[in-house]
């Protein structure tokens, strides 16, 4: 049994800019240079399925936001890359990100309902960060084209879609169709003001409310179908949509979602199983870290509307398996025989270095994935760039300064032009310098011992209220300090087939449960 050595859960930046030099490593030569979608690392390395309507708008989200929130450079070629597939994706018959049919055809002619959620981040990316006036032609003609050939009754046209030459793969459910769209809609109509846009984004969320996301926040397997990243970005699309819109009410159902549906498919360290229901055959313990960022963005949202306990859940999301499952160690990856200098095979543990993927809550391997002979591990591109974008909102997030003051709402360490935070995860103590005078808002777990927290740096007694402790003028350019323990708590993971003991260190994973499964990320329990 191995346990991988090089596991960090503090340093969200690192993670970015280590999957950075990922995403940028995945075209196919041979190809286009269309991005490849499949990596598999066991048991045997290869990159495969190159995918125009899926991956560009996963990496485009992901590496321009990466270079507006942590200011990491992108070489331009690569970005150019990503967009001639985007772009190409958009060359068929019909407004929509297509696909080629097994490389038969010059222009691409599958047509996958779920790849228009995918379609839209990438024209999102290119209209706000680089001016692209031909994406806002495309965004423009695709929102048209949902409302031409979308019923929210009838569904799509299909039989019209296919007369103009087009292959469809019909939607297993509208959850796993265009409702998912909801969230990069919503984005470009901040980006642009484009109403339609928002005209659309609002006419999918009624369709979600017309029997998906009711009023006792349930999962109906029936309604939403088993593909549990649909059902996570939907949500997360309909909190975007609520925060746009201040409505209370679509967030509330949001949150009544959160608390109950989502609880059938993820656990308290932010696992989230690929598949909302455990099937035959499959691992039950392989999870998606797609989903586990959409989970991350909805916390973050209901955590910036007052329900702070939500922030910690992001926190403990973060620091107890996003940022612990990061492919780091790639020694053990094997590398293949690649006589024909076949791209596919070229480097593939270093080019996947930084990538995440299907991993269990303990490690890489489900237990299940023991039997390397009939298993295949995977860390698929689009999971990067999903996970990516949401680490982006994190640092977004991390703290936040507005009318009402400086907010520290995640205890990683961090610093912008307004506010400096030192985490108590990697410095003795909580220590946050204001540069900016503004009244101070810090965000305290809910299992430190308030009477016992040491606060020093300031002469000022600071208020208590829903979660923070408040200072109404807490000194320019001096930190304060937060002085608490890291209480351990031992907790058990409830999965389908087994329980999994963890002993928590506040927030973060002390040692975990791994049933003797290869890989693993943290201390044996």
């Amino acid at each position: 049994m191995t346990r991988l050595t090089d596991v960090n859960t503090t340093d969200i930046f690192g993670a970015i800019e280590l999957a950075r030099n990922a995403m940028c490593s995945i075209f196919d030569p041979n190809g286009d240079d269309i991005p490849y979608f499949r990596v598999a690392v066991l048991p045997e390395a290869y990159f495969g399925i190159p995918l125009e309507s899926h991956v560009p708008g996963r990496h485009l989200n992901a590496l321009l936001n990466a270079e507006d929130a942590a200011g990491l450079h992108v070489d331009e070629d690569v970005i150019q890359k990503f967009t001639n597939a985007c772009f190409y994706s958009y060359s068929g018959a019909v407004p929509f990100p297509l696909d080629r049919n097994d490389g038969e055809y010059e222009s691409p002619t599958v047509f996958v309902p779920h790849h228009i959620r995918e379609g839209f981040h990438a024209l999102t990316a290119l209209v706000k960060y680089r001016g692209s006036e031909k994406a806002e032609e495309i965004a423009a003609a695709s929102i048209a084209g949902v409302f031409e050939y979308w019923n929210p009754e009838t569904s799509w046209d299909y039989e019209r879609i296919r007369g103009m030459g087009v292959v469809v793969q019909e939607e297993n459910s509208f959850i796993s169709g265009v409702a998912r769209a909801i969230g990069p809609l919503v984005k470009y109509f901040r980006t642009t003001g484009y109403g339609p846009a928002l005209d659309l984004a609002i006419m999918l969320k009624e369709k979600c409310l017309d029997g998906y996301f009711t009023d006792d926040g349930s999962y109906k397997q029936e309604l939403f179908g088993t593909h549990a990243h649909s059902v996570t970005c939907t949500m997360s699309s309909l909190a975007q949509l609520a925060d746009l819109t201040s409505d209370s009410t679509l967030m509330n159902l949001v949150k009544k979602f959160y608390d109950n549906g989502l609880s059938t498919m993820r656990d308290e360290t932010g696992w989230s199983r690929e598949s909302t229901v455990v099937i035959e055959g499959r691992k039950p313990d392989e999870g998606e870290m797609n989903n586990t960022g959409d989970i991350l963005e909805t916390a973050l949202i209901l955590g910036r509307w007052g329900y702070t306990d939500y922030f910690q859940d992001a926190e403990r999301i973060l620091r107890c398996h996003l940022l612990p499952s990061q492919l780091r160690d790639i020694s053990w990856i094997p590398t293949p025989d690649n006589p024909d200098g076949l791209d596919t095979l070229r480097d593939v543990a270093q080019r996947t270095q930084g990538a995440w993927g299907f991993p269990a809550p303990f490690g890489h391997e489900p237990v299940e994935q023991q039997d390397r002979a009939n298993n295949r591990m995977r860390f698929n591109t689009d999971v990067v760039g999903g996970t990516v974008g949401s680490l982006c909102e994190v640092l977004r997030e991390t703290t936040r300064t507005d009318e009402a003051g400086h907010w520290v709402n995640l205890l990683f360490d961090h610093e912008t032009p307004d506010i400096e935070v030192r985490s108590p995860y990697t410095s003795s103590a909580l220590s946050v310098r204001v540069k900016t005078p503004a009244p101070l808002f810090v965000r305290i777990p809910s299992w430190v011992d308030r009477k016992t927290m040491k606060i020093a740096g300031t002469s000022e007694t600071p208020r208590d209220t829903n979660g923070y402790l408040f200072f109404a003028q807490p000194p320019v350019n001096r930190p304060i300090t937060f002085e608490y323990g890291l209480p351990t708590e031992d907790i058990v993971l409830h999965h389908a087939t087994r329980n999994i003991r963890v002993r928590l260190r506040g927030d973060e994973v002390a040692a975990m449960e791994n049933h003797g499964a290869d890989l693993t990320f943290f201390e044996p329990l």
